[in-house]
């Protein structure tokens, strides 16, 4: 789900409003409860969140930038998922089951977001129901986005993994490093500049 033109001077209370539009309607308590237990955040572009081996109970809103979650292998970053504007993300592992991250969270950008800690986040959802409604769209989200990956991984070209990801997200190029780009398709620079090339579609 993308939002446009997102304000990242936008107010915790109205950030929620704009959860609550576009996600889930939450009550009036619900939403005073909820404003109480997240904490708003800036880092710049670059900063590493969580790193791997790290235990992170945190879950992020997404109100402006941008965050990549990846791992190192053999030395290596694989890009496994990415998070834009109005969407949740977190080192999804650690903070369901409670063990080191395998995971490293990144600002591609200067971001802005909301986080909220795992205890926070269950007492809200035992208290409201609009919450917990809200945490499963969330959940699902997240759980369609890495099913979805997963399925370009296995079955589609290199051609139609770039085509598609600029069919979902047009300006994933201009705010995506294009080598972050080519390990999250799980293909080589070299693959990734030739289906770039134009002359390569005629």
């Amino acid at each position: 789900m993308h939002i446009p033109n997102t304000d990242p001077d936008l107010t915790i209370e109205q950030i929620i409003d704009g959860i609550s539009n576009q996600y889930q309607s939450l009550s009036i308590d619900c939403k005073l409860d909820f404003g109480k237990n997240v904490t708003l955040k800036k880092v710049e572009k670059g900063r590493i969140i969580v790193k791997e081996g790290q235990y992170s109970d945190k879950l992020y809103f997404i109100v402006e930038g941008c965050i990549r979650v990846y791992y190192l292998k053999e030395g290596k970053e694989i890009s496994d998922w990415f998070a834009f504007e109005n969407e949740f993300v977190s080192s999804i592992n650690s903070f369901f089951l409670s063990i080191p991250s395998p995971h490293y969270v990144q600002a591609v950008e200067d971001t802005t977001f909301l986080e909220i800690t795992r205890e926070d986040a269950f007492k809200l959802m035992e208290t409201h129901h609009s919450f917990e409604s809200l945490a499963r769209k969330a959940i699902t989200q997240i759980m369609l986005q890495l099913q979805s990956r997963i399925v370009s991984l296995q079955f589609e070209t290199a051609q139609q993994k770039y085509d598609n990801l600029l069919l979902i997200r047009p300006d994933f190029v201009q705010r995506v490093p294009l080598s972050y780009i080519a390990s999250f398709l799980g293909i080589t620079m070299e693959t990734l500049s030739r289906i770039r090339n134009p002359k390569n579609r005629i």
